[in-house]
């Protein structure tokens, strides 16, 4: 029940990848950090580059973001023809600086040095197993359970040890890594997690969306096929399609919130998937309203396509500061709820006196939008209709989303009724998960488990 908190109430990503190979790049580290920059949104928390010169790998990572922890004389000492970037909010493990990632070991026959995007749902099990036998591990992340396993079975060759991995991890996994003379790019066979490749003049590019290809003046090639190992060396790019079947499960999230607007993913555009999102919303919840306002910035583009389609004029009633610093590591509760505050200001002009749709992409605890239904309200306007371009969030994610337990759902436990007295609503609608679909153009490929509880695979209990 909201209690007054203001606190994030948006789910979180637990990070992006880049990768890029090229004989022709001076500056790798550069092009990396640009890639990175580009990819700041999936993880705030901490990022590293990891250089392959040779075989040799130099690394720097840190806690902060992409600005705070690179300059031009760090970049500069990071020199070679093989680069592998990482930004990461944390799902699993804890938050301090040796779980920054790329993740940089040595073994046998040289240097690794990966990057990883998910989750695994039997990372813990691994790791006792390979406790037991010995193996001192030094972070409390999934990512070094995987390269420990590479190193392992390197012994049978690269794609025999990969394929090896991929047969005893089970979750969600988008993986960079280089050793040796390659590029290594690694997609879970469900496809949980997105990657796609890209092509230099004299190179090529992977990367976590669409939009750090842009970025780096790489042309989009194509995206990463679920289980597929792509291995990138002097010869160019070898495909290793994965020989079992399984369902494609693309987090549906990515295309809600997750991805950047202007990234193209498994074949859609995350802008127009948005922007359908709030034209069929607009289908299935009228509501008789002078204005459409959004939550800047993930609101925005289902918010135009609601004003398209119910004709309700479309105007900025909520402006965001975006100087303003990360909230979930202010030291107290009030200063926390400042935070937010400083975060988005109402702009009273548009709003005052008005019936106001307010859209948003999803409600988790609930807490946010109550607070900005009250500011809304307390600003001057008549009536505030939220509206949501995804259907309740009722389920945890085991797959690299940092969702609460189900308790702290608002849509686990409550009708959408319910859910409205409790934010202070005119009236609250949801799109449904039929609606959801529509918007991606295709009839399924995707995880709803967040929605419907429908996991791809077996995950632990709560």
């Amino acid at each position: 029940m909201y209690n007054g908190l203001v606190c994030s109430d948006k789910l979180n990503e637990e990070c992006g990848i880049v990768g890029i190979y090229s004989n022709d790049i001076q500056d790798i580290s550069k092009l990396t950090y640009f890639g990175l920059y580009s990819l700041q949104h999936r993880g705030q928390e901490s990022c590293g580059i990891a250089v392959n010169n040779k075989g040799k790998i130099k690394y720097c990572k840190g806690m902060g973001l992409v600005s705070e922890v690179f300059d031009d004389d760090v970049l500069k000492n990071l020199d070679g023809n093989i680069s592998i970037g990482h930004v990461r909010y944390s799902t699993t493990g804890e938050s301090r600086a040796s779980n920054a990632q790329p993740l940089v070991v040595k073994y046998k026959n040289g240097d690794i040095a990966l990057a990883h995007n998910g989750n695994l749902v039997n990372a813990r099990t691994i790791r006792e197993i390979l406790e037991e036998e010995g193996v001192v591990l030094q972070t409390t992340i999934d990512t070094e359970v995987i390269v420990n396993l590479i190193a392992r079975y390197h012994k049978f060759g690269i794609e025999s040890a990969i394929k090896k991995v991929m047969e005893l991890i089970r979750g969600s996994y988008a993986l960079v890594l280089t050793m040796g003379d390659m590029l290594i790019g690694v997609r879970d066979p469900y496809g949980i997690r997105p990657l796609c490749i890209g092509k230099l003049k004299k190179g090529f590019v992977i990367a976590s969306e669409s939009c750090a290809l842009d970025t780096i003046g790489a042309d989009f090639i194509r995206d990463v096929e679920p289980g597929e190992i792509i291995i990138i060396d002097a010869k160019g790019m070898k495909s290793i399609p994965y020989d079992k079947w399984c369902k494609k499960s693309l987090c549906i999230f990515e295309l809600i919130y997750f991805a950047r607007p202007d990234s193209i993913m498994d074949g859609i555009s995350v802008y127009l998937a948005r922007k359908e999102a709030g034209r069929i919303l607009a289908r299935e919840s009228k509501v008789d309203a002078d204005v459409v306002i959004s939550v800047p910035d993930s609101g925005t583009a289902a918010a135009i396509g609601f004003s398209e389609e119910s004709g309700i004029p479309f105007s900025e009633g909520l402006i965001k500061n975006r100087y303003v610093g990360r909230t979930f590591i202010k030291p107290s509760q009030e200063l926390r709820e400042q935070g937010v505050r400083l975060k988005l200001n109402v702009l009273k002009e548009n709003i005052k006196g008005k019936r106001v749709v307010l859209v948003d992409d999803s409600i988790v605890r609930g807490t946010t939008i109550r607070w900005i239904v009250d500011i809304l309200k307390s600003a001057g306007a008549k009536e505030v209709h939220v509206r949501i371009s995804s259907p309740p969030v009722k389920y945890p994610c085991f797959f690299g989303i940092d969702t609460p337990e189900r308790k702290q759902l608002i849509g686990a436990k409550n009708t959408t009724e319910e859910i409205r007295k409790l934010i202070n609503a005119d009236s609250l609608s949801y799109l449904s998960i039929e609606g959801l679909i529509k918007t991606t153009g295709k009839n399924g490929g995707f995880c709803l488990a967040c929605f419907n509880g429908d996991y791809p695979m077996e995950v632990p209990l709560e």
